[in-house]
């Protein structure tokens, strides 16, 4: 039997086949504690979990949790590929959640020889996630806050953005909640300017003479109209969400070093040139630690999308940008491997022959990626750290000798 899952926020719908494609039972059931109970009782009612594969467009949440605890292997499936499944099936266009259960369930039946089990990471891999992917939204949130304060400050007074080189940077906040309106800083001179700066531990290597300078020869703010009071309360609300959000970072900061140090392959990830740990924890965060998951390389590249995707139909070859990937592992990978390259020869190598071949920067980048996994997997799969005397290309490129071990 096979049984697929419309997944909803309140209610779930669930729809279970025999291997003739015959319906053989459809229910909802709550998202609550009850409903998942009773949805678990029911599908043990029809058979063995283990024979009764579910497959739902999620791969995770507390429903698959639960299913994956009662035995049923659970497979994910896109849903892209159920609208067009369905699109093709249904050419009404007549759509229900009880149908879109029917269709998941019968490309379950016809399709599992395609499909992948869905392999659950450890719980110290999703930990490790959680608070990598909930510091990395608060990242994104942060600047478009500060998008937003630099669009502000531009409207009505420019030479307040440009005093420090980060406008969200803890002194650049300290600086607007004190003068938010260009009335508020008329009478700051220099020797307030250095007092300032000393009192709040500015590390920049500007005197306070030539921060004046920028904050003066911007073109010159509003003042004397009822736009600058609306302004003053407009960025001191986002100073203080930049600040709120500058703490909140620092402290998943700590919780993902944290929790770095607790998993299994943190040292693997982190012995990688210029990785760090908040740069190897997204790595990890999202290659996770699950080896039947992946065969080959190429399919951790795939995932990762720095390789492109090749359509081939006749005369007509087009190779193109892979858009459908984990974008998170994508950018996580990317970004470590440009930083690489400035502390690994053969890094810098690769990509430097990329650039020469006319590839742009994106795109050398995505090439020095795709040649990292190949060593990172090969690491992974060994439990063994990253070491540049085993690296064969890199030890031939420094002409180092061959590690001992």
């Amino acid at each position: 039997m096979f049984c697929g899952i419309d997944w909803a926020s309140e209610r779930h719908t669930v729809c279970v086949l025999d291997d003739a494609g015959t319906t053989i039972s459809t229910f909802q059931v709550a998202h609550s504690a009850d409903g998942l109970e009773q949805l678990v009782t029911r599908l043990c009612r029809l058979g063995d979990p283990d024979e009764l594969p579910v497959a739902i467009e999620r791969p995770d949440g507390r429903l698959v949790d639960r299913l994956l605890e009662a035995g049923h292997p659970v497979v994910p499936v896109q849903a892209n590929a159920i609208k067009a499944w369905r699109d093709a099936e249904v050419l009404s266009g007549a759509k229900s959640d009880p149908a879109d259960a029917a269709v998941i369930a019968e490309y379950l039946r016809l399709r599992r020889h395609r499909l992948r089990i869905l392999q659950p990471f450890s719980p110290q891999t999703r930990a490790l996630r959680a608070v990598v992917r909930t510091r990395g939204d608060l990242v994104d949130q942060r600047v478009a806050a500060t998008n937003q304060l630099s669009a502000c400050l531009e409207a009505f007074w420019p030479g307040a953005k440009a005093v420090f080189a980060d406008v969200c940077s803890p002194i650049a906040l300290d600086f607007l909640a004190r003068s938010p309106t260009p009335e508020s800083a008329e009478r700051l001179g220099e020797t307030r300017m250095r007092a300032f700066l000393t009192k709040h531990g500015y590390s920049g290597r500007r005197p306070a003479t030539q921060l004046l300078h920028r904050l003066r020869a911007a073109p010159a703010g509003l003042v004397g109209t009822p736009e600058v009071e609306a302004r003053r309360d407009a960025v001191l609300a986002l100073v203080g969400v930049l600040r709120a959000l500058n703490h909140a970072i620092k402290q998943l900061d700590r919780s993902v070093a944290a929790h770095l140090g607790e998993h299994p392959d943190a040292e693997i990830f982190t012995s990688l040139p210029r990785s760090g740990q908040i740069s190897a924890a997204q790595v990890l965060a999202e290659w996770g630690d699950c080896r039947p998951a992946y065969d080959h390389p190429d399919a951790v590249a795939a995932l990762s999308g720095i390789v492109p995707v090749t359509k081939a139909s006749g005369k007509h070859r087009t190779v193109s940008f892979r858009w459908a990937c984990n974008k998170r592992f994508r950018a996580a990978i990317t970004g470590w491997a440009d930083n690489s390259r400035h502390a690994s020869p053969w890094a810098a190598k690769v990509y430097a022959d990329a650039v020469a071949r006319g590839c742009d920067h994106p795109h050398a980048v995505r090439i020095l990626a795709r040649a990292w996994v190949r060593v990172i997997w090969r690491c992974w799969v060994d439990h063994t750290p990253y070491d540049p005397a085993k690296h064969g290309a890199a030890r031939k490129l420094t002409k180092m000798p061959a590690s001992a071990a």
